[in-house]
């Protein structure tokens, strides 16, 4: 049936019907006094969103755009930087600073395995010349499913007096990122994730210790050059044309996202990630994140006996339901549930239903019928 595709991938995600009815509206100029007042409430949304008395400035680019003009406006060529690699998205960050000329070193982990904070504090603690500049960290690492401890690395990187540089793609209204109180000086995000907004929008929140980086940084950027967006943020314009039609959208998100509240929009991705890990176990279906650090956006799995590609094309073709698929060396081993942004738990319950369909159809070893939709209902109703 046409029309009727279910996005539970970790991006983009689905989109509500009146953000869709504000793209459709007809743009207005960009110099004018109507969109400075539209451009004034977001940036207030925003601060709201990342709980930030800070600037947070709107590119019209992905996250990875986000994520490298938050790398590329704060540091020189041969700074030295501390990246964190358990995952796609940490492996794209220290490839990001190679091709800038910066000195890069990593504290690694296995793929569906968290960072280990304390090896950050080993790396800091021994720099005692402070050679580190910046300490870059997938918060929810997308690719496996893995929520890393970026409070406490953060508070390691504090006490050295490097910038903490936070990827918050998949995080950023999943789960709470409070900018100030986890002393983040760099978080960068995408609008098609937790926003409810198609592609297009990149954000990226700037301390003013990241500022006084600025002043200083000497990577090549013009474009991604963040002291542009603030000095015309303040004037509540932008320095390049910008996706008018988004800023109408992110507007809408914004205000269903104060309507809900923070306090319940972390608790409903909680409880949908509960009951989405519930039913895997359920159902038999190993998790490639431990119990404790999977992430609320986005739930991967490992089946063992059966094809992850399979399931996935099954539940695709047959129900119109789009799962995520592994990548580089995960990729055919693991399908990952995306539960993030514009996500009910009638969704959670729908995709549990449509795997359990699958798993019948493919004869999956040791799975019993309901048994998914069962656990999941339950995990739902305990909140």
């Amino acid at each position: 049936m046409d029309d009727k595709l279910m996005l539970m991938i970790p991006g983009p995600t689905p989109v509500p019907e009146q953000v869709l009815l504000a793209l459709a509206k007809h743009p207005i100029g960009h110099r004018s006094g109507d969109f400075s007042q539209i451009m004034a409430e977001v940036v207030d949304g925003l601060k709201w969103l990342h709980q930030t008395q800070n600037d947070v400035l709107i590119l019209a680019a992905s996250g990875t755009g986000a994520m490298e003009a938050g790398i590329i406006n704060f540091l020189s060529p041969g700074d030295r930087v501390l990246v964190g690699s358990n995952g796609k998205f940490g492996e794209r960050w220290a490839e990001v600073c190679q091709a800038y000329g910066l000195t890069v070193e990593s504290v690694t982990a296995e793929w569906g395995k968290p960072l280990d904070p304390e090896q950050f504090r080993t790396a800091l603690e021994a720099d005692t010349a402070q050679q580190i500049k910046a300490v870059i960290v997938t918060h929810s690492e997308t690719s496996t499913g893995v929520l890393n401890d970026l409070q406490t690395i953060s508070s390691f990187v504090k006490g050295h007096g490097a910038l903490m540089i936070a990827d918050a793609v998949t995080s950023l209204g999943a789960t709470s990122v409070p900018m100030d109180e986890w002393n983040l000086d760099v978080v960068g995000s995408g609008s098609q994730k937790g926003f409810m907004l198609p592609p297009g929008l990149g954000f990226v929140a700037v301390s003013p210790k990241a500022w006084a980086a600025y002043a200083h940084a000497k990577l090549p950027r013009y474009y991604l050059d963040l002291g542009k967006y603030r000095k015309d943020a303040a004037k509540n314009t932008t320095p390049f044309t910008p996706p008018v039609n988004m800023f109408f959208a992110l507007q809408v998100a914004l205000k269903m996202m104060r309507a809900e509240g923070l306090e319940n929009i972390f608790a409903r991705h909680q409880r949908q990630m509960n009951a989405t890990r519930a039913a895997m176990k359920a159902m038999g279906l190993p998790l490639l994140a431990a119990d404790g650090y999977g992430s609320p956006a986005i739930t991967a799995v490992a089946p063992i006996n059966v094809e992850a590609e399979k399931i996935r094309s099954i539940v695709r073709k047959r129900f119109d339901i789009a799962m995520a698929g592994g990548q580089d060396h995960l990729s055919g081993k693991i399908f990952r549930v995306g539960h993030l942004g514009f996500v009910s738990d009638r969704d959670i319950l729908t995709a549990i239903s449509a795997l359990e369909a699958a798993l019948q159809e493919l004869s999956y070893e040791g799975f019993v019928p309901g048994t998914g939709v069962t656990a999941a209902a339950k995990a739902l109703a305990a909140g």
